[in-house]
C-alpha cells in the first residue's frame, strides 16, 4: 500500500519477517545480515552503505563493483568493504543488489552481472531506468525502484519507491531498512508516479537552494553581510518546514497567520502573487515530471 514512513533502524536481522529472535546455534548475527552487492560507487552508493555500516552492518557482507579506480580505492577505504572493477561470479551470492550507475552505462553493466543476479532482489536508485527494462536485464521479477534526493547523504532524505508485483512483503521490509540509514521512504501504487516523485522531492533540493540563493541575495541588497544572509535564510527555512511538519494544519492556513493585511508579509506575498510565483512553481514542478518521463523513454524501455 502507499503510504510515507521513517524506515526502522538496520540491524542485522535476516530478510525475512519469520527470523527468529536469536541467531540458531553455531551463527552469528553478522553471518545472518544480507549479502549486498552494489554496482557502481558513487554519492548515493556511499550515502546507502556509509549509513549501514554506521548503523551495524558488517562490511564483509557487503560487494561493491566499481569500475574508475580512484572512487573504487576511495570507497574500499572509507568503508573497508571488498570492491572489484567488474561484476561477475561473486555476485551469485548477494541477496541485494543495489544498482546505482548512471542510466546510460545500465545496460552495459547489467551484461557481466545478469548470469548471477537472478536469484537476487534487486533495488535501483537509478533516474529513467524502468523496472521492465531492470527485469529484463537481470531476469529477475523482484524489482524495487527508488527515487531518493540528495538529503539522503546527511540522513535527511527522503526516497520515493516502487515494486513490482513479485516483491513480497518480506522483500519490502528488507528494502526499508537498506535505505532507513538515508531517511524515510514513501511507496507508490503504479510505477509512473515516480516522475511525480521525481519533480517534487528527487529534483526538490535544487529549487530550496534556489530560493535560499534568492534571500541571500536580497539580504546582501539590503545591506547585511553574507554570513548575516545565510544564518537568517537557513535558519528561517529549518524553522518553518519544522513547524509544517509539527502542525496538523496546512500551510495555507500557517501563512495566512503570519500575513497581517497591509503588513511586511502581506506586502511580500502580493509581490510574488503579482509575479505569478507560484504558477511558475507549478509549471516548473510539471516540466520536472516530464523530463523525467522523456528519459524513462529514452533509457528505461
Amino acid at each position: 500500500m502507499p503510504g510515507t514512513r521513517a524506515g526502522p533502524p538496520y540491524t542485522s536481522a535476516m530478510m525475512n519477517s519469520d527470523t527468529q529472535s536469536a541467531p540458531p546455534a553455531g551463527t552469528s548475527p553478522a553471518s545472518m545480515a544480507p549479502r549486498l552487492a552494489f554496482i557502481g560507487g558513487g554519492n548515493m552508493a556511499c550515502a546507502i552503505l556509509g549509513g549501514l555500516i554506521a548503523s551495524g552492518h558488517p562490511a564483509e557482507r557487503v560487494l561493491v563493483v566499481e569500475p574508475h579506480a580512484p572512487q573504487a580505492a576511495q570507497v574500499r577505504e572509507k568503508f573497508g568493504v571488498r570492491v572489484e572493477t567488474a561484476g561477475g561470479a561473486s555476485l551469485v551470492d548477494a541477496d541485494i543488489v543495489v544498482w546505482a550507475v548512471k542510466p546510460q552505462v545500465f545496460r552495459d553493466a547489467a551484461v557481466p552481472c545478469a548470469p548471477f543476479v537472478d536469484k537476487a532482489l534487486h533495488l535501483s536508485v537509478m533516474a529513467g531506468i524502468r523496472s521492465d527494462a531492470i527485469a529484463r536485464a537481470t531476469h529477475s521479477e523482484r524489482v524495487v525502484r527508488a527515487m531518493p534526493n540528495t538529503p539522503a547523504l546527511i540522513g535527511e532524505g527522503i526516497a520515493g519507491l516502487f515494486a513490482r508485483a513479485a516483491v513480497t512483503a518480506d522483500d519490502r521490509a528488507a528494502i526499508e531498512r537498506v535505505l532507513a540509514p538515508t531517511g524515510e521512504t514513501l511507496w507508490v501504487a503504479q510505477e509512473s508516479d515516480l516522475d511525480a516523485v521525481t519533480a517534487l522531492s528527487g529534483s526538490g533540493p535544487a529549487y530550496v537552494f534556489f530560493f535560499l540563493e534568492a534571500m541571500m541575495q536580497a539580504a546582501a541588497d539590503m545591506g547585511l553581510s553574507p554570513e548575516q544572509g545565510r544564518r537568517l535564510a537557513l535558519a528561517t527555512f529549518k524553522g518553518a518546514t519544522s513547524l509544517a511538519r509539527a502542525s496538523d494544519e496546512p500551510p495555507e492556513t500557517l501563512r495566512a497567520r503570519v500575513t497581517s493585511k497591509g503588513g511586511t508579509t502581506h506586502a511580500a506575498i502580493t509581490a510574488m502573487e503579482d509575479a505569478n510565483v507560484k504558477p511558475a512553481i507549478v509549471q516548473a514542478l510539471r516540466a520536472a515530471q516530464a523530463r523525467a518521463k522523456e528519459l524513462g523513454d529514452e533509457f528505461g524501455a
